[in-house]
């Protein structure tokens, strides 16, 4: 049998201070080893399959000795029911360190979910918007909890606040925060069903969204009030005055006309192609421009190095409220988006043109998906028209209701 060390005790391991190997006793193998540093560790040099291991219980004086021994007798318990105590703890270590790396809160699936996704979306605004609400609304509730452990309650306490009072925003704020544990799902970073989802789950606990939400139109001006409000704007001068007016006169979006390029006018042709990623359906939209259009656009002046049409003082496009700015200095109880209500009202009350032919001038998205496969064109022409006749009605300063008698007295 091997010689046995003496058992030491707390005190002599204390005094031992060279560098070295220190057998202790109490356990055989154990040793306490003194570093040139002057740093002590514990030591346990055994036989694992048959070879020489040493493994270390942690350092001296916060291991004690009584627990350095208690360990040693454990791992040599270990070896002899044939576990190799070592690998076990290599084990345990790389299980934890994988585990770690499959935790991740809220705010970081989040934020790695709109990067991921911000290729996908048409402009940056969007983006914008999703880090915006889910700051504002889901951060402060479950962005520090881990996304593996995001449960139904947590999702109603970021709902439950806003669901009658800010519906829209709430119903965007749940089918984000579905979005953001949908991918950190298949990411593998939780399991189960998604919280978040709305048939079957949520629908059963918070009230349907139509029967909450006031619907809200852009307020828009009636569409025989259009004439005189076009000519008390003809008579305001600037930029933003002027990308009103074309904004009318194209039924045409806001953004649409705020990021409107030189480039994409054939003047001549009385055409304005405006390009897909700019678009809200992401489709390229040709816009048959009346003759008032382009006598508006041709009035404009073109400012060297810059192709913006209505560019804003300090270079770049004017910003949403420069337009908006307008209305309200007029005292115009309209928006700008609210006047494509007024062409389609006119378009419907007071012409006869197709449904079809003024949704796309709107361009909306005309009938269902068979209706969409025949008809493969844009009634570009049947718009032209119409655009016409548009800028036409939106001259006349005032509506008349005088009859015209189909007979006359001799």
């Amino acid at each position: 049998m091997p010689k046995l060390a003496p058992e030491l005790s707390d005190l002599a391991v204390r005094r031992l201070t060279a560098p070295g190997f220190h057998a202790v006793g109490g356990v055989s193998g154990l040793h306490l080893q003194v570093l040139p540093s002057g740093a002590r560790t514990w030591v346990l040099r055994v036989m694992v399959g048959g070879k020489r291991r040493d493994m270390g219980l942690g350092g001296y004086p916060d291991v004690t000795l009584a627990k350095a021994r208690e360990n040693a007798r454990e791992a040599k318990d270990k070896i002899r029911k044939g576990i190799d105590p070592i690998a076990e703890r290599l084990a345990l270590k790389s299980a934890l360190a994988s585990a770690r790396g499959a935790q991740i809160t809220f705010d970081q699936a989040a934020a790695k979910y709109i990067e991921a996704m911000s290729h996908e979306w048409k402009n940056a605004k969007h983006q914008a918007q999703w880090a915006a609400t889910l700051r504002e609304y889901a951060s402060p509730v479950i962005g520090s909890l881990l996304v593996s452990d995001i449960k139904l309650a947590h999702v109603e306490q970021v709902l439950s606040p806003i669901w009658t009072s800010k519906t829209e925003t709430a119903t965007r704020v749940r089918g984000r925060i579905e979005a953001v544990l949908n991918w950190a799902t298949v990411r593998g970073y939780r399991h189960g069903d998604n919280p978040a989802r709305w048939k079957g789950h949520l629908d059963k606990l918070l009230p349907r969204p139509s029967k909450v939400a006031k619907v809200e139109h852009f307020a828009a001006l009636p569409w025989q009030e259009v004439g005189a409000f076009m000519e008390r704007l003809r008579e305001r001068t600037g930029t933003s005055a002027r990308a009103v007016e074309l904004a009318v006169l194209t039924a045409t979006r806001s953004n649409e006309i705020r990021g409107a390029t030189w480039g994409e006018f054939d003047l001549d042709a009385g055409l304005w192609i405006v390009p897909g990623d700019r678009m809200k359906a992401g489709k390229e939209h040709r816009v048959p421009l009346s003759e008032d259009a382009v006598t508006l656009l041709r009035t404009l002046p073109r400012l060297a190095g810059q192709d913006v049409v209505f560019a804003s003082p300090r270079g770049g496009k004017l910003s949403d409220m420069s337009l908006t700015a307008v209305l309200r200095r007029m005292e115009v109880p309209a928006t700008v988006h609210g006047f494509r209500s007024t062409f389609r009202d006119w378009a419907a009350e007071a012409t006869n043109y197709p449904r079809e032919v003024a949704e796309m001038a709107l361009a909306h998205t005309v009938g269902d998906k068979v209706e969409a496969a025949y008809r493969r064109g844009d009634l570009f022409e049947k718009r032209r028209r119409m655009m016409d006749d548009w800028a036409k009605f939106c001259r006349q300063a005032t509506i008349t209701a005088e009859v015209v008698p189909i007979r006359t007295q001799a």
